[in-house]
Formats: C-alpha cells, sequence, structure tokens
C-alpha cells in the first residue's frame, strides 16, 4: 500500500491545514495511507521577539523543508503567506487548495469596530503590514506587538495586554472562533499579505508519485491568484516582515491584482493596480511590482531593511 507522509507544525491551525489536506488526499484515493508528522520550526520555539527582528526568510517553513529534503516527510503544508517566494533547492509548491478568506479581521474587546477605536486603545498585531495600515488609518493608534498561536494570542486580550488585534479572519474561521471577529477589514482599509487565506503544498521537484497525488488537489482558480501575486511579492523583494500586501480578483477570463507597499509608519504608501489575462499572472504580477519599484518601493523598503 502507497504511503504519503505530511510534515506540519504542531498548532491547532497548521493541524486543521494538514488534516484538510489529508481528508483530500484520502478522499481522491482511498487506497492510500495518509501521515501527519509533526515538525517544531524555528517560528514556534522563539516566542519572545518580534518577528521583524528575527528575521523572516522560512520562519515557520525551513524545519518542515529540511524533512522533504531528507525524504523524512513527502510533502510538508504550510500558509502560503508563510511560505518564501524562493524555495529552497530541490522544492516547489506542488499545489494550493481553495482559497478561505483572504482579508484580515478585527478582534476587539467590547465588539467595537475599527472605525471606533481611539488614540487610547491599545492594538496588537505581530504584522508591519498590518501596523502600517493602522497608523495609516489613524496616526495617533497605539500599536504593540502580539506572537504566540491564535488562542494564545486571544487569551491575552482577554488578560488586558491590549485593546483589540488584528489578525488573518480564515485562522479565525478554520478554528471555528468566529465569534470572536468583531468586523472583516475591507482591503480598500488595509491591504492583506500576499497569498493570505490560502494553504499551500510543498514538494519535491522531479516526485511523479506525488505530484501525480497532488494535481488532483490543486484548486486551479486559487493557484491562478497566487501565481500573480507571489510574483508580484517576489519582484518587489517583500519578506512577510515588511510592509508589502496585495489582492486579486476574477472577472472572466480577466484578473486584477491591487498592491501596495508602505513605510512602517504609514507616512509612505505606495498602491496600483494591474490587470490583464488569467494565463498572464505571472507577468501582471511582475508589472504591477515594476511600477511601484517606479514609483520609489526600493528605496521605503531599504529604509525599513536598515
Amino acid at each position: 500500500m502507497d504511503i504519503i507522509k505530511i510534515g506540519t507544525r504542531g498548532s491547532r491551525l497548521a493541524l486543521y491545514q494538514a488534516n484538510l489536506t489529508k481528508s483530500l488526499l484520502s478522499e481522491k484515493f482511498p487506497e492510500t495511507t495518509v501521515e501527519i508528522i509533526i515538525i517544531k520550526t524555528k517560528g514556534d520555539k522563539i516566542l519572545d521577539v518580534a518577528l521583524s527582528k528575527i528575521g523572516d526568510k522560512g520562519l515557520f517553513t525551513k524545519e518542515l523543508e529540511v524533512a522533504l529534503i531528507g525524504n523524512d516527510v513527502d510533502i510538508a503544508v504550510h500558509s502560503l503567506k508563510d511560505l518564501p517566494t524562493n524555495l529552497p533547492e530541490g522544492l516547489k509548491l506542488g499545489a494550493v487548495l481553495k482559497r478561505g478568506e483572504f482579508r484580515d479581521a478585527l478582534v476587539s474587546k467590547d465588539g467595537r469596530k475599527l472605525s471606533e477605536l481611539t488614540s487610547k486603545d491599545v492594538i496588537a498585531t505581530s504584522s508591519l503590514r498590518r501596523q502600517a495600515g493602522l497608523l495609516r488609518y489613524n496616526k495617533d493608534f497605539k500599536i504593540v506587538d502580539i506572537r504566540g498561536n491564535v488562542e494564545t494570542r486571544l487569551r491575552k486580550m482577554e488578560e488586558g495586554y491590549c485593546d483589540a488585534m488584528i489578525m488573518a479572519a480564515a485562522g479565525l474561521q478554520r478554528l471555528e472562533l468566529d465569534k470572536y471577529i468583531t468586523e472583516i477589514i475591507e482591503p480598500e482599509v488595509i491591504i492583506p499579505a500576499t497569498s493570505q487565506g490560502a494553504i499551500a503544498i510543498e514538494s519535491r521537484i522531479n516526485d511523479p508519485r506525488i505530484d501525480a497525488y497532488l494535481k488532483k488537489i490543486n484548486s486551479t482558480e486559487t493557484w491562478n491568484a497566487i501565481d500573480a501575486e507571489r510574483a508580484f511579492l517576489r519582484n518587489v523583494e517583500g519578506g512577510c516582515q515588511v510592509p508589502v500586501g496585495c489582492y486579486t480578483t476574477f472577472d472572466n477570463d480577466t484578473i486584477s491584482i491591487i498592491g501596495f507597499v508602505a513605510s512602517v509608519d504609514g507616512t509612505e504608501y505606495l498602491q496600483d493596480t494591474e490587470s490583464g489575462l488569467i494565463k498572464d499572472g505571472e507577468a501582471i504580477g511582475i508589472k504591477l511590482a515594476e511600477n511601484l519599484i517606479a514609483k520609489g518601493a526600493k528605496e521605503i523598503l531599504a529604509d525599513i531593511r536598515k
């Protein structure tokens, strides 16, 4: 009997994603045994330092990739927004599952919406992208860093660490914690992270056995969207810990991608849109990056990295 070993982080959200992948594979291939193997990553071990200070390249993916390269697992399942755009030699993005909610969510202690929060309120986020968006919305907001899994963050808020938090809506929904969502934030207010809401399956190059499995569970629409989004991110040179984001929309055979680059305090903010045929998604993402670079994106990001 054929066996597929799935490598994953051990958080509830990571296990949800791995189990979803497992159930899709088992449904399509009932004769195949699918196993889940939990692997701790650097991002799981260092919880007392801001993500922006410990570097972002593969923080939540590297150890899974080592297991994949070493044949200890056959595939690795990630939140796609955690997966760097340039993968280690020998690895590739093998498939993506149907995308969940791509927008951010506001979670507030007393049910107030973003428009009702004031300079007296403390808002927590681990993302410089969300911080820039919040400060652009209201330069007087007090922003604090927060780490830990979804449940840990909710507990910290209840204990008084902050008055509100911005989180990925998809994560809360997948953990059936929708009741905590005060408001889904429209991308006109804060543009989401590249590929937010998408689940990625990383695999080895030249592994036709696994390719045959992944082909059957890949979501074509999500793949088309993230093809453009990741091309944008790769070419604007934005890691997950800089204020960069984008999202895509479809209209028949046309795709539009809206992207931004900002300073950490939101005072410098560049935004643009590119559209074209879905089949040209990667080229459209690259063109959007070039537009923002021409407007000064590289200089803004260089200042942040300093």
